[in-house]
């Protein structure tokens, strides 16, 4: 009996151990989000697309406890969207909900490009369905459901055409794409342009147009 508690203790040691250097590691791995981002950095933000980092800066704001104002010093991100210049205040602890790193090289080719060559989703009957889950996908951040929204109103624009608003949306979408691919690839936006439109079917194949 003595001997199998000894060898339960044992075992339950280095079970403890183990848990213990797996907490440690996690701990360890685990970014702090002060330090997530490093200036001239490329992230990607849902509503704007591709940006730089710039700087960490500190304000102050006004907010209400109980009722009264009270001043609350924040640290922000400071970044700024390559497509128009846009400085953009991204506070530090909340930084995982806004932004996130652009995607690999390797993901360009293996999982955005191959997105175009899917089968497209139509409108169907229900359209403000169809412009709702399209607009939802342009603030998504997901890079993929951007690819998404630039592949169905591309094929839809080619084969029956589309109104004004989805146009917007359509350009919005391409340079929102552009401007991160053109980060993953390290080339210019109007080059990530070109290797978009190039991967994207320009006639329906089934409407022989």
């Amino acid at each position: 009996v003595k001997k199998c508690w000894f060898f339960l203790s044992k075992w339950q040691l280095v079970r403890f151990q183990s848990i213990v250097m797996l907490l440690f590691m996690a701990t360890k791995t685990k970014k702090n989000p002060k330090d997530k981002y490093k200036p001239n950095q490329f992230v990607v933000h849902p509503h704007h697309g591709a940006a730089k980092v710039l700087r960490k800066v500190n304000k102050n704001v006004e907010i209400f406890v109980d009722g009264e104002p009270k001043s609350k010093r924040i640290q922000y991100f400071e970044i700024e969207v390559l497509t128009d210049g846009l400085l953009v205040m991204v506070p530090v602890d909340s930084v995982d909900e806004v932004i996130r790193p652009v995607i690999s090289k390797n993901a360009v080719s293996r999982k955005v490009f191959p997105i175009f060559k899917e089968k497209p989703e139509e409108a169907g009957t229900n359209w403000s369905r169809w412009y709702k889950v399209l607009t939802e996908k342009m603030t998504s951040g997901d890079v993929i459901q951007v690819a998404e929204v630039v592949r169905d109103l591309t094929h839809a624009q080619i084969n029956k055409g589309i109104s004004p608003a989805l146009k917007r949306m359509l350009a919005k979408a391409r340079t929102t794409l552009a401007s991160e691919i053109a980060c993953a690839l390290n080339v210019d936006e109007e080059t990530a342009i070109d290797k978009i439109n190039q991967h994207l079917p320009e006639e329906d194949p089934e409407d022989g147009l």
